[in-house]
């Protein structure tokens, strides 16, 4: 990301901050442009199909793969680990909160793997940051002011699930603050949240590193042990790339 970028991303959280009801909802896309905004990508078709009559799925090819203790390396903002640390399967998801195929991840696949895999310590999901628009930034960073890492679970976990609702809003200031009182979040909260410099590079940071260093450039974007695979994988496809590793 160019420091013009940076800038962009500032001002334009700084509009919302204030109510802006002009801030530009961009897609899960590729790199960022100077404006702050997005390439938007193909679709990214997500099945939808009852995994337990579904004929079995061969695992995708992964497009490449990474150092995985480069991978495990401290962030910018330290990793929410959802499951048991010591899962022999890791997966590192790098999302925006607008994205609305990540949305379909999390709403269709999410639940699979959690109640196959994660709960029961198979393996285990860390979701960073890779916000790609001024709201996708703010959103994140309410996620990470609520106080700690299971509140942070539960806001990204609403985030996607009302979506809809703030992520196409005229007014996207006030569709968040709501989703934010319901984490016990005064409006003084809210305000300082957004206002917080430091955190507001921290997301950007992880973001950077994504691009740059493990050459993330569109959401969602999965390591899973280290292999990665672009774009919303089926629950039938995350369950054969999770077995694979297993």
């Amino acid at each position: 990301m160019t420091h013009s970028v940076r800038r962009s991303l500032s001002r334009s959280l700084a509009m919302l901050l204030a109510g802006a009801a002009a801030v530009t909802f961009v897609a899960c896309g590729g790199a960022t442009a100077a404006d702050g905004s997005a390439a938007t990508a193909a679709p990214v078709q997500v099945a939808q199909a009852d995994t337990s009559a579904a004929p079995k799925v061969k695992a995708p090819e992964p497009s490449g793969s990474v150092d995985v203790k480069k991978l495990m390396a401290a962030e910018a903002l330290p990793d929410v680990v959802i499951g048991k640390a010591d899962a022999p399967v890791t997966i590192v998801e790098y999302a925006s909160m607008t994205c609305p195929h990540c949305a379909d991840f999390h709403s269709e696949t999410y639940p699979v793997i959690k109640k196959e895999f994660i709960d029961t310590g198979k393996a285990k999901l860390i979701l960073r940051e890779f916000p790609f628009d001024p709201r996708a930034l703010a959103a994140f960073m309410l996620a990470r002011c609520t106080g700690s890492d299971q509140r942070r679970t539960a806001m990204v976990d609403v985030l996607f699930d009302q979506q809809n609702e703030w992520a196409h809003s005229d007014n996207a200031s006030a569709a968040l603050l709501k989703i934010a009182r319901l984490a016990g979040m005064s409006e003084a909260d809210f305000k300082a949240c957004l206002n917080n410099k430091k955190l507001q590079q921290q997301v950007v940071d992880v973001q950077q590193r994504g691009e740059k260093v493990f050459g993330v450039d569109a959401t969602p974007t999965f390591f899973v042990n280290g292999d990665k695979y672009a774009g919303a994988l089926s629950p039938e496809e995350m369950s054969a790339v999770i077995q694979k590793h297993l």
